[in-house]
């Protein structure tokens, strides 16, 4: 039975040892990476640089979010804006896998930039068990490689730290609960964060569409979870596809992208299901986004698949 508070004591212990100097790591406000940067935080207090990377593809509004968690939070942090580098890296760029790794890497040249003004010798990440499993590792597959394993240079000076390398999700949860994090029940979301919801290259016209998509999504399904219509699915975003299709606008005949909503239910990530979202909350969210959108987008369809065979994200 895994104890969390005990993890949390053993860990901060463990950490104090294990680095010996300055430190720094990557918080983009969800779950995991703040839960790595409070217990880094306790062993090593300022000698901890929380950096929070705005890479040009965050979800609306979360810049202010994670500056006003982290100033609560009492951690030593330093917000910067790298949106141009990345969205220059990724110009032309469609392949899933390359643009994974593209991000991972433009991240570590960002940290250690920060790393050597800091003057840090160390690189902590918020990495759990699903990350590397589904990374592969010489023995397992590689199903799609998250930016904190599969997008590290091997050039890389800084010595890497994942205190939660060997957590699932919901341990991750209990963890945040017993240090009274408030992200402790936040939605996962993954470190390339909207490149991999567009479909293709990540440009800025998409990502902005994907971004506007995302919030109608979070807002419905959440105002139905708290007036009863529905529970709250485990994660739920949506998701901009690399097609167009004919529709209508009055009498005219219109050529607009698609929208796929996608939302699931799971326990620790490594297998979920598709949520049963009441018909009356999927019809308000299409209605919403090919109203609110209409000039870009003008079909908005369900992904009704599970994991496996499907991911939980698209890319």
């Amino acid at each position: 039975m895994f104890n969390a508070e005990m993890f949390i004591d053993e860990t901060v212990s463990k950490l104090r040892e294990e680095i010996s100097g300055k430190a720094i790591i990557a918080c983009s406000g969800g779950v995991d990476s703040t839960v790595a940067a409070v217990l880094v935080s306790r062993a090593i207090g300022e000698r901890l640089l929380t950096i929070y990377v705005n890479n040009g593809f965050m979800r609306k509004g979360e810049d202010e979010e994670v500056r006003k968690m982290l100033t609560e939070l009492g951690v030593n942090f330093q917000i910067i804006d790298a949106s141009e580098e990345f969205y220059t890296a990724l110009q032309g760029v469609t392949d899933p896998e390359t643009k994974r790794k593209i991000i991972g890497e433009k991240f570590i040249r960002v940290f250690e930039r920060s790393a050597k003004e800091f003057q840090a010798e160390y690189l902590v990440q918020g990495t759990i068990a699903p990350d590397w499993i589904e990374s592969g590792d010489g023995v397992r597959d590689t199903i799609k490689s998250h930016h904190n394993v599969g997008g590290l240079p091997e050039d890389m000076q800084l010595k890497v730290i994942e205190p939660m390398y060997d957590l699932y999700k919901d341990e991750v949860r209990e963890v945040a609960r017993a240090l009274k994090i408030k992200v402790s029940e936040r939605q996962p979301f993954p470190g390339p964060a909207l490149a991999i919801r567009v479909i293709g290259e990540a440009n800025r016209k998409d990502v902005a569409l994907v971004r506007e998509a995302c919030a109608i999504v979070e807002e419905e399904l959440e105002k139905a979870a708290a007036d009863g219509k529905m529970v709250l699915p485990w994660q739920y975003f949506a998701v901009l596809l690399p097609c167009q299709s004919v529709g209508v606008q009055g009498d005219n005949r219109a050529y607009g992208k698609t929208i796929a909503i996608r939302a699931v239910e799971s326990l620790d990530g490594m297998s979920a299901a598709y949520s049963k979202i009441p018909y009356e909350v999927l019809d308000k969210i299409s209605m919403r986004i090919t109203r609110e959108m209409k000039q870009s987008v003008n079909r908005v369809v369900y992904d009704v698949t599970n994991k496996p065979p499907a991911t939980i994200e698209w890319e």
